[in-house]
């Protein structure tokens, strides 16, 4: 099942915004999936308004076919054997895919994975190596099989990182590495031309899913009054935790703040915007903008000279 443009005709298994940078590179590419499949609708903002994620918008966009089950139960496989699909991509859907579905295409199923495997297998890939200061990192593409990462290795990309961008910039790079990568190797996949190669299970990591706790920062009055004081080891994994966590839940910190009732308040502040200057022996951090609970985004002058006086 060839297109007219002799692509491959597959489909595409994505839920988040890093799904959708693929999508974009692979459409320029001149890959098009036929099909795309994507989680439910969910109810958004205060009206609680059913709203489709990223990934459907893009497909409703491009005029391509698009199924967001809530399950992958038996009557979503039978409607995938009905078109005998050659591939399947996979590039952060989210849900675990039964292996019925993953040994369906012929050409079996590819997904890509941000991170050189098997090192950062799991949910949060990109957020724990800006963490663990992984600069040397990379995109590969593997063969999906029943277990989580775990499927054997088709291609890698290696990526070096010369300074930490903020996450949206990091997914945007590697999203894109990924996706030429896939393009690249796919004539060959399909051909029959390339081997996958079993990963080194004992070497494996782990990574896991980012609860809202894990962006509190531990910082002192006297640091945030003046964060340039901070130890740079500490102002480095501080300016780190800022940009993995850039997207969600954003790094915060909690200040405790008397109101006009002599009511004492504890008020979460979300870092917006934050660099850092030099590296973890020598540099300094600076937080350029916040967000204090209930209030708008503001530059951190402002918010030291009306909360931290």
């Amino acid at each position: 099942m060839l297109k007219e443009n002799n692509m491959i005709n597959f489909a595409f298994f994505g839920s988040s915004h890093l799904s959708v940078i693929v999508l974009d590179e692979l459409k320029k590419l001149g890959y098009t999936p036929s099909l795309i499949v994507t989680t439910p609708d969910k109810p958004q903002g205060r009206k609680l308004i059913m709203t489709p994620n990223v990934v459907k918008t893009w497909a409703i966009e491009n005029n391509i076919k698009v199924m967001s089950p809530a399950k992958l139960d038996a009557i979503f496989i039978e409607s995938l054997k009905n078109d005998n699909w050659p591939l399947f991509i996979v590039a952060s859907y989210g849900k675990i895919i039964p292996n019925e579905i993953i040994e369906m295409p012929k050409h079996k199923t590819l997904n890509i994975h941000p991170s050189l495997l098997p090192k950062y297998r799991g949910a949060s890939p990109l957020p724990t190596a800006m963490l663990d200061d992984a600069k040397l990192t990379g995109v590969s593409i593997m063969q999906l099989d029943a277990e989580m990462d775990h499927g054997p290795i088709i291609a890698q990309k290696d990526a070096f990182i010369l300074r930490w961008p903020t996450y949206e910039e990091f997914e945007e790079m590697m999203a894109i590495v990924g996706a030429h990568l896939l393009a690249d190797i796919l004539p060959d996949w399909i051909a029959g031309k390339i081997t996958p190669k079993e990963q080194d299970h004992a070497r494996a990591t782990y990574t896991k899913k980012i609860a809202k706790e894990d962006a509190e920062l531990s910082v002192s009055i006297d640091e945030l009054k003046n964060p340039t004081t901070i130890p740079s080891k500490k102002a480095y994994d501080i300016f780190r935790k800022i940009q993995a966590y850039h997207q969600w839940p954003q790094a915060y910190f909690f200040i405790e703040r008397t109101d006009t009732n002599g009511v004492s308040q504890k008020i979460r502040v979300k870092i917006t915007q934050a660099t850092f200057d030099g590296d973890d022996k020598t540099g300094k951090l600076t937080i350029e903008k916040v967000i204090p609970e209930g209030k708008k985004e503001m530059s951190y002058e402002a918010f030291t000279q009306g909360y931290l006086k």
